[in-house]
Order: structure tokens, then C-alpha cells, then sequence
């Protein structure tokens, strides 16, 4: 699981320009770790299998969303440390995943595609790597079965196809069979009151090679949009006017 900025917060960057400041943001899980937590709570539902969320003691505020996925179901949270003090880079996170996954094997480890202030969606393959398991990604269902799990992959155009895997393997969730439940801020407390969240250090595997950001760039400011009012009829009017404006339309 990783916390991520909110993206409704105003993103300022680094003064070097190669990351994005970070002291003063809000954090949030990441939308697809949300969705893979989900996934995994789903197959515990049906099989009885038991939930491990796992978190990175660098990451701000993963206290919050460890506890929230006890209160969603989660049957234990480790607070993983042992890595650089920054271990934003996927292959350094990937690594210390691996290591911690090498003294406490799992049957199936699911986590989020790919996260907000990356979009590189190399996790699971980086982590499959490390522990030498079979991946898929760009999951939307994972049910079990002999031997293994059924998932389903999601292609462009909305295709789907349906893949057997041996287990241990990993899988990268891009959305769950349903939305993620909802936790209450009671059962939150009740989960942070009881405790439960372990912490556990790992010594990291080999980091694999990772792309290097030499710089980041503002989003390019260009026109602004032009809002129309009036009825559907002058709306319409004015669009079609628009069109003909800029040659897309003849008439």
C-alpha cells in the first residue's frame, strides 16, 4: 500500500525541478492500492484467505491507511522500514518489498498497477521479478483456484481475457469486482485503540535499474476555456458557430 499526495493540494516542485515538494502536502492511499485492498478482501470473503496490508514506514501518513484497512477487514498491518529514508523510487520500494517477502512468504501478493505520482506501473513486475513468481497486471478479478487463481485482464477497447496462474505470484489490480467498502471513523479508532500494527524492519533486495528524473515540467498554460450560457437552443447556436469559426463545419 502507498500514500500518495492528494491531488486536490495545490503540486509545487522541487527547487531542482526533479520532484515535486512533498513537506507541506496532504497524503492519501493511492486510489489503486484502494482498489487491490479490495480485491483482496473479496477473495478472503470467499475463501476464507487471510489479508496482510503492507505499508512503507517512509511514506507520510501510512499509519491512517494501514489502521483503515484493519477497520475495513485486513487481519494484520506491517509498517515496513529498513530502506533509504526516501523510498519514493519503485525500484527502491520494490526492493525492500521483496526482502521483507523473502522472510515472510505470501501465497499472493496484489497491490495497485501503478500509483498517482508515477504512473510507471512497474511494481509488480519490478517485485515478480525479485521473487522470481509469475505477474499479471492490469487486473479487474481474481478469484481462487486449484493450485492457483483465476484473473481476469483488462485490454484496450474495453477486451478482456481470463488467465490461470500458479501461485505464489503477484498481481497488479486496476479495479476491483466492486468499489471499495467503506470504513467508519469509529471502526478506525477502535482498529488505531487496539493497536496491531506491527512494525517490522527488512534488508532490501538488490535494487533494480531505475529510470532517473533529470527534470519535471509545469503543465504548458495554453487558452482558456470559453463557458456558454443561454438555452439549449442558443447553446447549440453558438457551438455550431464555434465550429464553422474554425472550418471544422461548412455551412
Amino acid at each position: 500500500m502507498k500514500a500518495v499526495p492528494d491531488l486536490v493540494e495545490e503540486i509545487e516542485l522541487t527547487p531542482d525541478e526533479t520532484d515535486i515538494d512533498r513537506e507541506y502536502l496532504k497524503f492519501v492511499l493511492s486510489e489503486w492500492d484502494a482498489q487491490a485492498l479490495e480485491e483482496a478482501l473479496l477473495l478472503k470473503d470467499a475463501s476464507g484467505a487471510e489479508v496482510v496490508a503492507v505499508g512503507l514506514a517512509s511514506d507520510p501518513d501510512i499509519d491512517q491507511a494501514l489502521y483503515t484497512a484493519l477497520a475495513k477487514g485486513a487481519d494484520a498491518a506491517v509498517k515496513l522500514s529498513g530502506g533509504p529514508e526516501d523510498a519514493t523510487a519503485t525500484g527502491v520500494r520494490a526492493a525492500l518489498l521483496a526482502g521483507y517477502l523473502a522472510a515472510e512468504p505470501a501465497d499472493l501478493v496484489i497491490t495497485g498497477v501503478q500509483a498517482a505520482d508515477d504512473i510507471d506501473g512497474q511494481l509488480p513486475p519490478m517485485l515478480a521479478a525479485h521473487l522470481g513468481q509469475p505477474h499479471v497486471s492490469v487486473v479487474i478479478a481474481v478469484e481462487a483456484a486449484d493450485g492457483g487463481v483465476l484473473v481476469r485482464q483488462e485490454f484496450a477497447g474495453g477486451r478482456t481475457h481470463q488467465l490461470r496462474v500458479t501461485t505464489p505470484a503477484v498481481i497488479g489490480v486496476q479495479a476491483a469486482r466492486q468499489a471499495p467498502r467503506y470504513a467508519p471513523i469509529t471502526r478506525i479508532r477502535q482498529a488505531m485503540a487496539a493497536g496491531g500494527l506491527r512494525e517490522v524492519t527488512a534488508e532490501p533486495a538488490a535494487a533494480s535499474a531505475a529510470p532517473v528524473v533529470r527534470r519535471m515540467y509545469r503543465p504548458e498554460q495554453t487558452s482558456h476555456a470559453q463557458m456558454l450560457t443561454g438555452s439549449a437552443d442558443e447553446v447549440a447556436e453558438a457551438i455550431a458557430g464555434l465550429l464553422r469559426d474554425r472550418g471544422l463545419v461548412k455551412g
